[in-house]
């Protein structure tokens, strides 16, 4: 999945998602998630994002377990959001659009603080997000650490 510094800004300002019912987690997230594949459609009057998704985002919320390394996706005292990668060598938010996929995660509960760039595990629940005005294409939600 390949995303532009715009896309990133447009998937940090919405959270538009799809409401279904939960199936059984694919074993690599990543792969599901590099399988999204994102068109933009500019015309003079109208501009949308069409998304096309693998069959195990298709068929609903996922419950899922996933690794990779996390940054606040806003600074504060407290963080509710990150932004996971599978790999700090492939940042979306470093300037370039050659990068594997990444996801916005909505903590169930606040922390206080959050060592930038950490490997940690999370537990959550995987939906696509289907508003055709935003790059966003999946958010982990009532997201736990638990490593």
């Amino acid at each position: 999945m390949s995303i532009s510094r715009l896309a990133l800004a447009a998937a940090l300002g919405s959270t538009a998602h799809a409401a279904t019912a939960e199936t059984a987690a694919p074993k690599d997230v990543w792969q599901v998630l590099d399988q999204i594949e994102i068109e933009e459609v500019i015309t003079e009057t109208s501009y949308e994002v069409r998304k096309t998704f693998p069959e195990a985002l298709r068929k609903g919320a996922l419950e899922i377990e996933i690794t990779g390394y996390a940054v606040p996706a806003l600074p504060g005292d407290t963080i509710r959001e990150l932004i996971l990668v599978s790999d700090m060598g492939l940042c979306p938010l470093c300037g370039g659009t050659d990068h594997g996929a990444s996801l916005q995660v909505a903590l169930n509960d606040t922390i206080p603080t959050f060592e930038e760039s950490r490997r940690v595990t999370l537990r959550g629940t995987l939906s696509a997000v289907t508003d055709p005005e935003t790059w966003q294409a999946a958010i982990l939600e009532n997201a736990t650490i638990i490593e």
